[in-house]
């Protein structure tokens, strides 16, 4: 491959250039430095996973007794009211989507580590997918945001838990831990 993409500004520069015609930028690919960042965030995130689902994420206060409640027990206490499809979009959003996006990244990074080059197609959809579905992992947050904002009455008081913090932190750690691989890796070691 004669070409390599500048990942700062995108522009196409000849591989015996060492900075980018246009920014200035480096733009050597170094695949180890990726993956291990890469790798250290979605460590990091997987930690963040385990208190955000132990931890209430949303205590709430009526008439003096507090209670607290985290994902699973909100999704159950949904589903028990009736409320079946809200509880399925926070079951998806909050337990089932993390969980994939954890197997998947870490089947892109094992796979680029060990330079497999199968179903390389396949990796870049999955990567694709994951850095779309990113943002979408927040909706917990936002439904805790808006119910502090929104509920102010006399008796009853709302609180975001620890597990609120510990969600939020997981979900950007995992955006940033795809972020982080550089997608000129997915194609560079299977062209050579």
């Amino acid at each position: 491959m004669r070409y390599i993409r500048c990942n700062f500004c995108g522009a196409t520069n000849l591989r015996s250039r060492d900075l980018c015609r246009r920014c200035g930028g480096k733009i050597a690919i170094n695949p180890k430095s990726s993956l291990q960042t890469a790798f250290a965030f979605l460590v990091a995130a997987i930690i963040f996973y385990i208190p955000a689902n132990i931890y209430p994420i949303l205590e709430t206060s009526k008439f003096g007794t507090p209670e607290a409640s985290t994902i699973l027990e909100g999704v159950i206490a949904m589903y028990k009211a009736g409320d079946y499809p809200v509880a399925m979009i926070i079951f998806i959003a909050s337990v089932l989507i993390p969980i994939l996006k954890f197997i998947v990244l870490f089947y892109i990074l094992f796979s680029l580590w060990r330079k497999k080059c199968k179903k390389l197609e396949q990796k870049i959809w999955l990567y694709h997918l994951i850095e779309f579905t990113g943002p979408w992992s927040l909706i917990d947050v936002f439904v805790v945001v808006i119910l502090v904002a929104l509920i102010h009455f006399k008796n009853i008081a709302i609180i975001p838990g620890i597990g609120a913090t510990s969600f939020a932190l997981m979900v950007v750690l995992t955006m940033i831990s795809a972020l982080s691989i550089d997608v000129r890796v997915l194609g560079e070691k299977c062209e050579r």
